[in-house]
């Protein structure tokens, strides 16, 4: 975005005049030859073109050779101010555009972001829970375990259930320890988002409760996502740059008025050296051993430029850029109907999420009771061990159901939240995740 934004500074430069200082310098060494084939002694001037005291005589067939060492320098200011330029306010009005796209870019970043956060923080949740479950498991399995064997010893039970058990046991153990894995890799990718230092782990204090039912019905969202929505409008900024680049490329075949003004100072030295005359002399009037000069100059005019021709070079440029402007617009309807799609999945499965939930309640509330009952079954001889097995396993299986739905309804309302969430186009702007409708609590 800052560069973006420094593109749109530099194309507003192009309203204000431009002044540059221009100095140069130079050394050098010549050597001439002169030689006259005609001399000048003949045409009637007068005593000073007569031989052989005129001080302008030369005579047929004489010349000289001479050598010059001069130093040079000159220095000045050019003021230069564009006048007229069809090409300047559709550059200024690209660069805005793609100052907009990049805003809208950076939006729709934030979205994606507090996203991933969401559903990383959840799956944390989801992770640290599921080890409560398994280590509770594990402790029962233990507790179990110790009055099978004591059930065994007493010839109450047969041999077969304290195998079982500790079979059970194992297993039990092996998925703890991977859920104790997966809550390790689960603070890594959190960690990782939230770009902490390598040496803190974040950890998921809060405990799981399922968020509200999403407040707004199927139409209602969909309308309110399509609304200020920074992807789409990132494709509109696109689309509008395009076209304001494709006016500024076609503006270079229009005139272009400048007005300029130019003044500076000048000076150079010369010293003529190892002057040879022959055949009576030349030119010696014109010879100075040492001459030095200095001056000025100025300048103020107008410049008018206009490209005639350049071989469609120009016209091709702008068709591209229409063209890709014409792109962009279906690109715009691609991605309205991602977002139709991405809304929907989570609308639907957020619905379904609920659903689910309140059915795992009521599994775990059945699942409870029937483990309570058959445990106190099993210990005065009434129940199998193989009873006991299949309600605890019922039991697991309907704590992590709701804890999966739970987790479930608070990532689709993330995910949902994603698309409607107001936040900055400005980096320098504080996020606040919160999201309001029509004066309405946040949520």
């Amino acid at each position: 975005m800052a560069a973006s934004l420094a593109q749109l500074r530099a194309s507003q430069g192009l309203y204000w005049p431009t002044l540059s200082a221009i100095a140069s310098g130079s050394s050098g060494q010549s050597g001439s030859a002169l030689y006259a084939p005609v001399g000048n002694t003949g045409l009637g001037f007068g005593p000073n073109f007569a031989m052989p005291s005129g001080a302008f005589a030369v005579p047929t067939g004489g010349g000289a050779y001479l050598n010059n060492y001069s130093n040079s320098g000159s220095a000045g200011l050019q003021l230069t101010y564009v006048l007229l330029d069809f090409a300047r306010n559709p550059a200024v009005q690209a660069a805005r555009s793609q100052l907009d796209s990049a805003r809208n870019t950076y939006a729709s970043q934030l979205r994606s972001l507090q996203l991933q956060v969401s559903e990383a923080y959840f799956q944390l949740q989801q992770a640290d829970q599921t080890v409560r479950i398994n280590q509770a498991t594990l402790a029962n399995d233990l507790v179990i375990l110790a009055e099978s064997l004591d059930l065994q010893r007493a010839g109450l039970v047969p041999r077969l259930n304290g195998l079982r058990r500790n079979a059970i046991s194992a297993s039990n153990q092996e998925t703890l320890i991977q859920s104790l894995a997966d809550r390790a890799v689960a603070r890594r990718q959190l960690a990782v988002l939230l770009n902490l230092p390598p040496q803190i782990t974040p950890a998921a204090r809060d405990p799981i409760r399922p968020l509200a039912r999403w407040p707004l019905n199927l139409e209602e969202s969909l309308l309110a996502a399509y609304r200020g929505n920074p992807e789409l409008e990132t494709i509109l900024a696109t689309r509008d740059a395009l076209l304001r680049q494709r006016d500024s490329i076609a503006a270079g075949l229009l005139p272009k008025l400048s007005l300029f003004a130019a003044g500076g100072v000048s000076a150079s030295s010369t010293s003529t050296f190892d002057v040879t005359a022959s055949g009576g002399g030349c030119c010696g009037a014109t010879v100075i051993p040492m001459l030095n000069q200095n001056g000025y100059d100025w300048s103020v005019g107008l410049t008018l430029q206009w490209l005639l021709f350049d071989g469609g070079n120009t016209a091709n440029q702008a068709e591209a850029l229409a063209r890709r402007a014409a792109a962009s617009s279906q690109s715009y309807a691609a991605e309205r109907n991602a977002i139709r799609l991405r809304l929907e999945t989570a609308f639907f499965n957020h619905e379904a999420s609920l659903a689910k939930l309140a059915a795992a309640r009521r599994g775990v509330s059945a699942a409870l009771e029937a483990f309570r009952d058959v445990k106190l079954r099993y210990k005065t001889g009434l129940s199998s061990e193989v009873d006991l097995s299949d309600t605890q396993r019922q039991l697991v299986t309907s704590l992590l159901q709701r804890l999966n739905a739970t987790v479930g309804v608070n990532v689709t309302y993330a995910r949902l939240l994603r698309e409607l969430l107001p936040v900055p186009r400005d980096p320098s702007t504080f996020v606040k995740p919160q999201l309001s409708l029509d004066g309405e609590k946040p949520f």
